[in-house]
């Protein structure tokens, strides 16, 4: 029967077949340095109007989302989208040497936005490289962890980020 074989760091083949970069060290250093730190608190004051207005500009016409009157009544999903961090990134942070642009948006709501005042806490949630055809672009995943006057976590809303690295000569 063979020995298994261990290895340490995947092959370059394996590195191209299952997608998996191997870290570079100013990618390691930045995690090291920078993920879960959170780096901005801001609170948000979220009224009856404010949701009935997201609502209607979604389309939305479910009385759950439109009427402050409904016994239900809370925030479309998509809402905690809206809020913005006092700051982006945090102080010091690398900025990888070329053109930054958005990477998309998630959210993933726990509990339902109410009126109210609710609080945004932010901090890098991952920092990772893809290669594409124009060289290394590295993404930076900033998570805001938002919580109700109570305390109860209602969602984590995350902005990925992406550099695309200038080439060298």
């Amino acid at each position: 029967m063979p020995s298994e074989q261990v290895i340490s760091k995947p092959s370059r083949i394996a590195t191209r077949q299952w997608g998996i970069e191997p870290m570079d060290a100013d990618i390691a250093a930045a995690r090291e340095k920078f993920l879960n730190v959170e780096f901005d608190t801001k609170t948000f004051d979220v009224t009856a109007e404010n949701i009935v207005e997201y609502a209607r500009a979604c389309g939305e016409i479910s009385p759950r989302y439109t009427d402050p009157k409904h016994p239900d009544f809370q925030a479309p999903p998509t809402f905690a989208s809206s809020f913005i961090a006092g700051r982006h990134l945090p102080k010091d942070y690398p900025r990888f040497g070329g053109l930054g642009m958005d990477a998309g948006k998630a959210i993933a709501p726990q509990a339902p936005v109410r009126p109210g005042t609710i609080t945004g806490k932010t901090h890098i949630h991952d920092i990772y490289t893809k290669t594409g055809r124009s060289g290394r672009m590295v993404f930076t995943v900033i998570r805001m962890e938002l919580f109700d006057d109570s305390g109860t976590k209602v969602a984590d809303a995350d902005t990925r980020t992406v550099v695309r690295e200038r080439p060298t000569p």
